[in-house]
């Protein structure tokens, strides 16, 4: 299933800075095309790509004053390879971590989920969140955890992210974040997903209901949204003046993706 991907991002440095961008394409992702740029004016840099051991590629650039131009766009052909998993990684992705405190909502999680294992804890999981949070834009901070968020009942994708992560570590299933380009997504941004591993695969919820997965790109993946942020930076001021993100479906559609996701049935991310 052929994609196209763009991220366009116009940057205000207040000073020489040290940036981490997460933004591009995770690798194992069969690309067609690939292009990103750093510029600032005639000036452009070249990035130093650092990739961590789950296969996120990230951009490392120090930025001087003034405003910074970053494009990112990509067509992805085909159905990425998942490398396999280590017995560290499954322990990693058991343990809390900072936006899901799997060892708070361990009672809550025992109490409502009691008996379910596998595909069935899944679903379970997954129709819970979907149910219980409301998506609203712009009213959750980039501080909200899992907690925060089944308190409040809302938030977005990555707050749903969050409390689906939580609720399987609780459970004794590893999970863990991808950030991803989503087509279709509406409204459109970068998008997080949950993945919960399940008889020796990673399988992704959706829990926003808001994306087909059989369709998602991987950018980066990691314990949590602060192992996926697009950008981190280091050192100075930065404001992002502009951000744009697409994704869209390039080309004929297979019959199969043709039909609405039920986000039922175990989908990897491709």
């Amino acid at each position: 299933m052929p994609r196209r991907v763009t991220a366009e991002l116009d940057l205000d440095l207040g000073a020489s800075v040290d940036l981490i961008f997460q933004i591009s394409a995770a690798q194992g992702v069969p690309l067609l095309s690939e292009n990103l740029t750093f510029s600032q004016g005639d000036r452009v840099y070249t990035p130093t790509e650092i990739v961590d051991q789950s296969g996120s590629r990230l951009h490392r650039v120090l930025g001087e004053p003034g405003p910074l131009a970053v494009r990112y766009d990509a067509v992805v052909a085909g159905s990425a390879q998942t490398p396999r998993t280590s017995d560290l990684e499954t322990i990693t992705y058991l343990r809390p971590s900072r936006y899901c405190q799997s060892d708070e909502v361990f009672a809550q999680a025992r109490r409502q989920f009691r008996g379910l294992a596998g595909e069935e804890l899944l679903t379970a999981v997954s129709s819970f969140v979907a149910s219980t949070v409301t998506y609203t834009p712009g009213l959750s901070l980039g501080t909200d955890s899992a907690v925060t968020t089944l308190m409040t009942g809302q938030g977005v994708c990555r707050d749903y992210a969050h409390v689906v992560i939580a609720l399987l570590r609780a459970m004794d299933m590893p999970a863990r974040y991808a950030a991803c380009f989503a087509p279709g997504l509406e409204p459109m941004d970068f998008h997080a997903v949950a993945e919960a591993y399940i008889d020796g695969a990673w399988y992704v919820v959706d829990a926003t209901r808001l994306a087909d997965r059989r369709s998602l790109v991987r950018i980066a993946t990691g314990r949590d949204a602060a192992d996926c942020a697009f950008l981190s930076y280091h050192g100075g001021y930065v404001g992002l003046e502009r951000m744009h993100v697409d994704a869209v479906l390039d080309g004929e559609v297979p019959d199969a993706a043709a039909t609405p996701d039920d986000h039922e049935a175990l989908v990897q991310i491709g």
